[in-house]
């Protein structure tokens, strides 16, 4: 009997497009630049450039320059400690690779990063030092990573996303809560996390619908971070 052939129409059978090598290659580095691993660091300068007055111990601490000693405590917590553990986990064959790209690669990493960050906002807080709306930046953070880490038991949400979703949820906390004008900075946050989103789908590395959900849990956070300690 002869085979008939009923073609079909099922978009998830259509081939994904194809992009230039260059355009991919562009996409990687805005990937490794815009990495979330760096926006706190980011964060931190920006509102201890635009607040000052809201970091003066932080400034009577200093050692060489103005706020080392604060940058060193966010750098090292959230970048140099995160970083570690990843090479850590490389060597030791727990992941597959540095980009983290299967949803197994990222409990370890994501798990260590809510000690971390739950770390530096518990210490901040404590301390008394930090204004809070600085203390809810890193609460909302930690928040995000433990949507994130469950999140990720049925799905691999975009980890750029969910950092630059925090990013603008930050900048919307401080406008709303705050009454700052801050609106032109929002609208280049927004643009950048757009490009970075971009990029992100280009690589393949996440559907829309996982790079939207990411914003979604970024800005999330840094609210209910902000009605919990602002």
């Amino acid at each position: 009997m002869e085979q008939v052939i009923i073609p079909t129409t099922d978009n998830s059978r259509q081939n994904k497009p194809v992009f230039s090598p260059a355009l991919r290659a562009a996409a990687e580095v805005i990937s490794y630049i815009s990495h979330p691993l760096f926006l706190p660091t980011l964060v931190t300068a920006f509102v201890v450039n635009a607040l000052p007055e809201y970091f003066v111990q932080f400034k009577e601490g200093s050692v060489r320059f103005a706020f080392d000693a604060l940058y060193f405590r966010v750098v090292f917590t959230t970048l140099f400690l995160p970083i570690f553990v990843v090479m850590l986990c490389k060597a030791l064959g727990f992941v597959e690779s540095f980009q983290l790209r299967a949803q197994k690669d990222r409990i370890i990493p994501y798990v260590a990063c809510t000690i971390f960050y739950f770390w530096i906002y518990f210490a901040f807080k404590r301390e008394g030092a930090a204004p809070p709306f600085f203390n809810a930046f890193f609460l909302g953070i930690f928040i995000a990573i433990v949507m994130g880490m469950v999140a990720n038991t049925y799905v691999k949400i975009s980890m750029h996303t969910i950092g630059w979703g925090g990013v603008i949820g930050f900048l919307l906390m401080l406008m709303i809560g705050m009454n700052m004008n801050i609106s032109l900075v929002l609208m280049v946050a927004c643009l950048l996390a757009g490009i970075v989103a971009t990029a992100r789908l280009i690589l393949g590395a996440h559907t829309p619908a996982e790079i939207y959900t990411g914003f979604g849990m970024g800005i999330l956070a840094q609210l209910i971070a902000y009605g919990i300690v602002g």
